[in-house]
């Protein structure tokens, strides 16, 4: 049974990206657009138009062109939505990268992906730099001021008329963010301006889901290089002409503190943030009165816990769900005028099908049962980045895109997320591939053999748990598990880090050599 949207199909224009996020920057006028939160500096819609036509003409001055990829390595700040949408404005490509990321994974990707530029903020000047020479990079540019880098406010001074750019939507990419798929390493998306703009139109034209509208303002604490924080909440929230308060890192008393200064009314969350408002005792300091919506993605939230913050903020707590390859909103959960069901990841957004098969067969199963998910749309990616086997194994010829998630539909449309297939540990919703994990550890001097799985964390989803076989000299085997975790953490960001670790004699594998996680994870869970 192929499952479809209850609300209608929308119509998806043919333009590019930037013109329609700034359909509304002429007529907004001086209404902010971007608030930075700890400063309180603000860019207006007319002042991010702007200054969009006025970046995107300073790069072109400089050659890049159409096609070209700009690298974007920064926390939130108002400026990344002028970056992206100027890159964007060029028929460029943004690859977004997570500021977190050490040297060698920043070049990783830079050269994978072939990028021209990159910009970023002077503490994370050093780790660019010496991923700028690993990869290629031609200039490297700052927000702000620092020795050896380009100030991004050069930019600005070159005019402000870019060079007009035909742009084809459906064919042309516009983003190259990096997601693990369903297994393996890190691997760019191919997204088109076609890609985005019917996300956005989709998640407009849900029905019963009133989000992001031109009242709203939106605290956007979520990364802008994560496709939830890009996408849903800079993205939508600019296209729907509403506010964004802006925040570089998380502190939940500035968050609290900003949501009351600005009367935040729609928080976008993940769930170790939801269990955190729960929980934490500041929350009933503050002011939260002004929220109307809390949405949370990126990872599943159970059900008592959204039903406990619906309670404590009197406001309704819904799910979405969805992937970097799709966009990536496929599901929303309605906020009026339908039934509220925590803990699902919503109803199939307009001109999305979505198909559960048997997870060994293949076939259809019947409505409530469990089976893998299987989805079709416009916002589907066009593949992975010079991965054709990759893209094979996930995006067959049909156009289905085949997640790896385990769920059901109940009668009622909504779809309930139980499982996964694929390997992905989601760490406060950033993703970690166990491989990329796996191959770092075999490099350590005392290991011999090593397997790494998800292990269930109330914090934080879900964080790396590592097994190891040590090799068998008497050296390694005097080697503590703190030893090798700390090596780890000196070379991968601090959400891949290896939060436990146990010795074991042998790393259980398939006649083919593949390593059987779930083994691993039973074995782990039955202690």
């Amino acid at each position: 049974m192929i499952s479809k949207s209850k609300s209608p199909d929308v119509r998806i224009p043919d333009v590019p990206i930037t013109e329609y996020v700034l359909r509304h920057a002429a007529r907004l006028g001086d209404k902010p657009a971007l608030i930075d939160g700890p400063t309180g500096r603000t860019l207006t819609y007319r002042q991010l138009a702007e200054s969009v036509k006025r970046a995107a003409a300073g790069l072109a001055k400089r050659g890049f062109k159409k096609g070209d990829v700009f690298a974007i390595y920064s926390p939130n700040l108002p400026e990344y939505a002028v970056v992206l949408l100027a890159v964007a404005s060029l028929g460029g490509i943004n690859t977004t990268a997570n500021p977190l990321y050490t040297a060698d994974e920043l070049a990783k990707q830079l050269a994978d992906s072939r990028a021209r530029f990159l910009v970023t903020v002077p503490p994370f000047l050093d780790k660019a730099q010496e991923a700028a020479k690993k990869s290629g990079i031609e200039e490297v540019f700052v927000f702000g001021t620092a020795e050896g880098a380009t100030p991004f406010s050069d930019l600005l001074q070159a005019g402000d008329e870019p060079p007009a750019v035909r742009i084809d939507p459906r064919e042309d990419l516009v983003v190259l963010p990096y997601s693990s798929g369903t297994t393996g390493l890190p691997k760019g998306v191919m997204l088109t301006h076609r890609n985005l703009v019917a996300n956005l139109c989709q998640a407009e034209g849900m029905k019963n889901f009133e989000g992001f509208a031109e009242a709203d303002v939106t605290i956007a604490f979520l990364p802008f290089f994560h496709i939830y924080g890009m996408v849903v909440i800079m993205m939508l929230g600019l296209a729907g002409g509403g506010t964004i308060v802006v925040m570089p890192r998380f502190d939940l008393q500035e968050f609290l503190g900003l949501i009351q200064k600005y009367k935040v009314t729609i928080l976008p969350l993940v769930p170790p943030v939801v269990l955190g408002m729960v929980k934490h005792p500041a929350v009933a300091q503050f002011d939260l009165s002004s929220v109307r919506l809390i949405f949370s993605g990126a990872a599943p939230l159970g059900e008592e816990m959204a039903r406990e913050l619906a309670r404590k903020l009197k406001c309704p707590v819904v799910q979405g769900y969805g992937m970097t390859e799709a966009s990536p909103v496929t599901h929303l959960s309605p906020t009026k005028n339908a039934p509220m069901k925590p803990g699902s990841a919503g109803c199939v957004v307009p001109n999305t099908e979505v198909k559960i098969v048997d997870i060994v067969t293949g076939e259809e199963v019947p409505q409530g049962k469990d089976g893998e998910l299987l989805i079709r749309g416009p916002q589907i990616m066009r593949g992975y980045l010079n991965q054709p086997g990759e893209t094979a194994a996930c995006l067959d010829r049909e156009g289905w895109y085949h997640t790896g998630d385990v769920g059901y539909v109940d009668d009622d449309g909504f779809f309930f997320i139980v499982d996964r297939t694929k390997e992905l540990i989601k760490y406060k919703g950033l993703q970690v591939a166990p491989a990329e994990l796996e191959a770092l550890l075999v490099t350590h001097p005392a290991v011999l053999d090593a397997a790494v799985v998800r292990k269930a964390d109330e914090e934080a989803g879900e964080v790396p748990k590592a097994f190891v076989v040590l090799k068998a000299d008497e050296v390694s085997r005097a080697t503590p598990a703190d030893a090798i975790m700390g090596w780890v953490a000196e070379r991968v960001a601090p959400h891949k880090r290896i939060r436990h670790l146990e010795f074991i004699d042998q790393i259980p594998k398939s006649a083919s050599g593949k390593i059987l996680r779930r083994v691993l994870m039973d074995m782990d869970k039955a202690r």
